[in-house]
């Protein structure tokens, strides 16, 4: 909290006013739950994803407001909209900030502010690494519809400028979060039998 007070006075003392906010950390641990630590894996998620942009936020909101403008941008994921096996705890802290940032929207909106969801695919950072993916199917986000952390910055910066409630990148993903929404026993179908069993299949099996 002290270091988030800390950069919004710094900005202010720079600056003079602030008038866009990225809430853009966060990281995953992406395992079955019952192998999740309980507080290296789960608190600590909820920690940085939710807790980091709820205080940020809070502590930039009483300026934009005073300042009668102001845009606020979060960084959110395909977690946030579809929920898939190992991604339990990060996809219900994104689910958690696309419920904040929903709310958030309806009650600033008065003032001139403005607030963005980004939802992006699979991204080549170096999220993975940390993760502690371990497939068997190696499933991964098809090369062609990886972004770059380029095309997320980029993404955001046209949100500042045109801002709207939510953006899908790239939007073939669309299409995933449609069948989520509307077809959701042959997601859960599809998604268990070519996931989720042959991923445990040992376990399964004992």
């Amino acid at each position: 909290m002290e270091d988030i007070q800390k950069l919004v006075s710094q900005t202010l003392d720079t600056f003079g006013r602030i008038d866009v906010l990225v809430n853009n950390a966060g990281f995953g641990r992406l395992d079955w739950l019952e192998n999740l630590d309980p507080v290296k894996d789960i608190q600590a998620q909820f920690d940085v994803n939710v807790m980091g942009v709820i205080q940020t936020t809070r502590q930039v909101l009483p300026v934009m407001i005073k300042q009668r403008g102001g845009s606020i941008v979060n960084m959110c994921s395909m977690a946030g909209l579809v929920a898939t096996p190992t991604y339990t705890i990060y996809a219900a802290s994104k689910h958690a900030v696309h419920g904040f940032s929903e709310a958030l929207r309806r009650e600033v909106k008065p003032w001139g502010i403005d607030v963005s969801l980004v939802y992006p695919g699979g991204v080549a950072t170096e999220f993975a690494s940390h993760a502690g993916i371990n497939r068997k199917t190696k499933a991964a986000t098809p090369k062609f519809m990886l972004l770059t952390a380029e095309q997320v910055g980029e993404a955001v910066v046209k949100l500042v400028r045109h801002p709207r409630r939510m953006w899908i990148i790239p939007w073939l993903w669309s299409v995933t979060v449609f069948m989520n929404r509307f077809l959701p026993g042959l997601v859960d179908r599809t998604t268990i039998r070519n996931f989720t069993i042959p991923e445990r299949v040992d376990e399964l099996n004992r």
